[in-house]
C-alpha cells in the first residue's frame, strides 16, 4: 500500500538567495509585529514617574532649548517665524527619523538571544520600532498642531499651503524609510564592526545640524555650503513640512524627487544587506 504524502500547514525553509524578502512571511507575523509595538509603546515609560507625559515634554523642551541657544543667544533667522515654532516643526520630523535610526540600529546585537532561539522573519523587529515610533510621531505633532492653532488664530504672519497638506504623508514615509534604511543598515555592519554603535551618536548630531532642523536654507549665503545641505535628503523633507504650515521655507519637487530615490536606494541596499548578515549573525555576535 502506498504511503499517503503528508501535508504541513507550515514548512520553513533556509533561504537560498541573500537577496529573497520574503512579504509574505512578514504580513504573515503581522500578529508578533503588532505585539512588539505594543510592547515597544509600553514598556519604555512603564517605569517612569511621568510615563507617556514624556512624549510630550521631549519635543517642548528641546524646542525651548533651541529657542533659547539658537534663537535668542546664537540669533540665528528663523524665517520671521516664531523661533519655539519654527524650531518644533524641525524636531517633531526630526525626532521620528532619529527614534527609527538609533532603535533599529542595534537589531542584531540587542535581539541576538531572541534571534537564536525562535524562528521568525528578522524584519520584524526594525519594523515594529517604526510602526511604534510613529504613534509617537503622531502624539508630537498634535502638540505642533495647538502651538501651530495659536500662532494662526492670534494673527502671526503663519501662511499655511493648504493645497500641499496631501504630501505630508509622503514626507512621513520617506521619513521612515531614511531612518529604517540607516538604521538597519547600521544594524548589519555593528555585527561584525562594534566601533559603528560608538559614531551613531555623533553621526545623527551631525545630520541635525547639517539639515535645516536649526539653520534655514534662506539664511545661507555660500552656494557651496547651501548645496551642500541640500544634498542630505533629510533637508528638502523639513523644508517642505515647514513650507506646508509656515509659509516658510521652501518647496521643491526635485529635490523631495532626489530625496526619494535616495531613500528607496538606500532602503534596498540596507534590507539586501540585511538578509545577507541574518544568515551568520549568530557566529559573530
Amino acid at each position: 500500500m502506498q504511503q499517503e504524502q503528508e501535508h504541513w500547514d507550515l514548512v520553513i525553509k533556509p533561504k537560498n538567495k541573500w537577496y529573497d524578502v520574503d512579504l509574505a512571511a512578514i504580513w504573515h507575523y503581522r500578529d508578533l509585529l503588532m505585539l512588539l509595538v505594543r510592547r515597544d509603546f509600553v514598556a519604555v515609560y512603564k517605569q517612569t514617574i511621568l510615563g507617556p507625559l514624556w512624549f510630550f515634554i521631549q519635543p517642548i523642551f528641546t524646542s525651548l532649548t533651541f529657542t533659547l541657544i539658537f534663537g535668542g543667544i546664537a540669533k540665528i533667522s528663523t524665517d520671521s517665524m516664531p523661533p519655539i515654532l519654527f524650531y518644533m516643526a524641525g524636531v517633531t520630523l526630526w525626532r521620528y527619523f532619529s527614534d527609527c535610526l538609533n532603535n533599529t540600529s542595534n537589531t542584531f546585537i540587542a535581539n541576538a538571544g531572541v534571534f537564536g532561539k525562535v524562528y521568525f522573519p528578522r524584519l520584524i523587529m526594525p519594523l515594529s520600532v517604526l510602526v511604534s515610533n510613529l504613534i509617537k510621531l503622531g502624539i508630537q505633532l498634535l502638540i505642533f498642531l495647538i502651538i501651530w492653532l495659536y500662532y494662526l488664530v492670534t494673527g502671526t504672519q503663519v501662511q499655511p499651503q493648504w493645497y500641499l497638506l496631501l504630501v505630508l504623508p509622503l514626507l512621513i514615509l520617506m521619513m521612515a524609510g531614511l531612518g529604517l534604511g540607516f538604521g538597519i543598515l547600521i544594524s548589519s555592519l555593528t555585527t561584525k564592526y562594534r566601533d559603528l554603535s560608538f559614531l551613531i551618536g555623533f553621526g545623527v548630531q551631525l545630520l541635525m545640524y547639517g539639515s535645516s532642523v536649526i539653520i534655514p536654507v534662506s539664511s545661507i549665503t555660500n552656494a557651496h555650503l547651501k548645496m551642500a545641505m541640500l544634498l542630505n535628503p533629510l533637508t528638502s523633507i523639513i523644508e517642505a513640512f515647514k513650507y506646508i504650515f509656515l509659509g516658510s521655507g521652501f518647496f521643491s519637487a526635485y529635490w523631495l524627487i532626489y530625496d526619494f530615490a535616495f531613500m528607496m536606494i538606500v532602503l534596498a541596499v540596507a534590507v539586501l544587506m540585511f538578509n545577507k548578515v541574518e544568515k551568520t549573525f549568530m557566529d559573530t555576535v
